[in-house]
């Protein structure tokens, strides 16, 4: 057999990622506009933007936009290489965007994407599915990228944070297991979470594809605010990682912005 010359090999573990965007689905412009009274907002909005203002979309100029990241490509490595977050957010989470904005084309809609995906009830039949995948995209690569920060700077979690994850799962180290846990029993593609009950407990849970806590228990088994959030789609660890799930968990927290985590559970609990 003739030996694949090594531009070949390279070329195609980066054209993994990109072959796995999702295609953008045109969507008519005359759909009936959404609600977005406060009270239609749905569970977990009030940490999620309840009663923002709203705008009209357009496909030229949709109401969402994918903002920089809050650090440079770089910052994560070696947990999270420069070039899988350059593919992962300036493609993937591009591409949700992108998509949500054509989805929701001549539909009024919250200023805040987590209200819009914390009320999908609302949502005209005929674009919801394409709200749900490409919203719930946008929201949770947002939220992903917030409660990052580089290497072992973050100092662990301690005060109100620590006692509620004490009170729910034993330690933090036990958190962490089950978080790890939720992570590598996720089939196929989707994301692992740490998030604040309507009890106001915590809990580890994970959903599949771009689903998120927020949507409700009408779409996920688990409905609640992420505090903490793991993307396991392979484009999240693939180039570095390869096939190994376990390795990219376990390197996750390492890269755990624990001050962040502890204000959104403050923002959950009000």
């Amino acid at each position: 057999m003739l030996p694949v010359p090594t531009g070949i090999r390279a070329l195609s573990r980066r054209d993994f990622l990109l072959r796995r965007l999702m295609p953008v689905a045109g969507i008519a412009a005359t759909l009936p506009a959404l609600r977005t009274t406060a009270s239609a907002a749905g569970p977990g909005a009030a940490a999620a933007g309840q009663g923002a203002a709203t705008r009209p979309a357009s496909p030229e100029d949709g109401p969402f936009r994918l903002e920089p990241l809050p650090y440079p490509e770089d910052a994560l490595a070696p947990v999270i290489d420069a070039e899988t977050m350059s593919i992962h957010h300036g493609r993937h989470h591009a591409g949700y965007v992108r998509a949500l904005n054509q989805a929701v084309a001549g539909l009024t809609v919250p200023a805040s994407v987590e209200a819009l995906i914390a009320d999908l009830a609302i949502v005209p039949a005929a674009v919801r599915t394409a709200v749900r995948n490409n919203g719930g995209g946008h929201a949770n690569h947002a939220f992903f990228w917030s409660i990052m920060t580089r290497p072992d700077r973050s100092p662990p979690p301690s005060g109100a944070l620590l006692d509620a994850i004490n009170a729910s799962c034993g330690s933090l180290e036990q958190m962490k297991r089950n978080f790890t846990s939720a992570a590598l029993t996720r089939f196929g593609s989707g994301w692992a979470w740490l998030i604040v009950r309507p009890d106001g407990g915590l809990t580890c849970t994970s959903t599949p594809n771009q689903d998120s806590p927020l949507m409700g228990d009408t779409f996920v088994d688990a409905p609640g605010t992420p505090i903490l959030g793991l993307d396991v789609w392979e484009h999240a660890y693939y180039l570095n990682y390869r096939n190994r799930r376990a390795d990219y968990v376990e390197a996750f927290f390492r890269v755990v912005d624990w001050n962040e985590v502890a204000r959104r559970y403050r923002d959950a609990r009000r």
